[in-house]
């Protein structure tokens, strides 16, 4: 009877132990998008001469590791962009802004992003500025930036808190599109 009385109360601290947090639940549902492109558009923030409206915007879920993803985001014809999301051992994310020169080096402004202060929402993830991006970019230092993602559409979003200065692209994930060739300092 003792031995039942001690699983009936381990139970429960089993199951919650094994439940997944919003960041992981996220995770899962952007790896799930691994291998496939989408098309995006400016919803928000685009403006003529911003280097970004009238062009093709394409995300591509192009690497899923275990604790890291990599999206390009590929402008016209610019490769130079990924997105680069870790989850620390909390369960924790960030990200940061990966941005290469035609022939693969690092631009001088890169690895720039934040860190999320806690495990979000499943579908929402908020990465504040974090202290290497205010030391390169004094300006971005109230920089968020924010994912969100459900079973129809994928955004990626800044904001400059102070400012009007917002952007949005929002993916289509209804519809794929053909994958593009590898981003600016990648192999195929």
């Amino acid at each position: 009877m003792k031995a039942l009385l001690y699983l009936a109360l381990l139970l429960p601290v089993n199951f919650l132990a094994q439940e997944k947090t919003n960041s992981e639940k996220f995770w899962t549902q952007l790896a799930a998008h691994c291998g496939k492109a989408y098309e995006g558009e400016i919803i928000s923030g685009g403006a003529e001469g911003d280097g970004f409206t009238g062009k093709k915007l394409i995300m591509h879920v192009r690497s899923c590791e275990k604790k890291e993803i990599k999206i390009p985001f590929f402008v016209g014809d610019d490769k130079s962009r990924t997105w680069v999301l870790h989850i620390n051992p909390d369960k924790i994310l960030s990200l940061k802004h990966d941005h290469r020169n035609p022939d693969g080096t690092e631009e001088k402004v890169t690895q720039y992003g934040g860190t999320s202060s806690n495990v979000g929402l499943e579908n929402l993830q908020m990465f504040p500025a974090d202290a290497h991006t205010t030391q390169m970019l004094p300006k971005a230092a109230t920089n968020i930036w924010w994912f969100t993602i459900d079973s129809e559409s994928f955004t990626y979003n800044l904001r400059r808190v102070g400012s009007d200065r917002l952007f949005t692209v929002r993916f289509d994930l209804t519809k794929t599109i053909e994958t593009p060739g590898a981003p600016w300092g990648t192999k195929n």
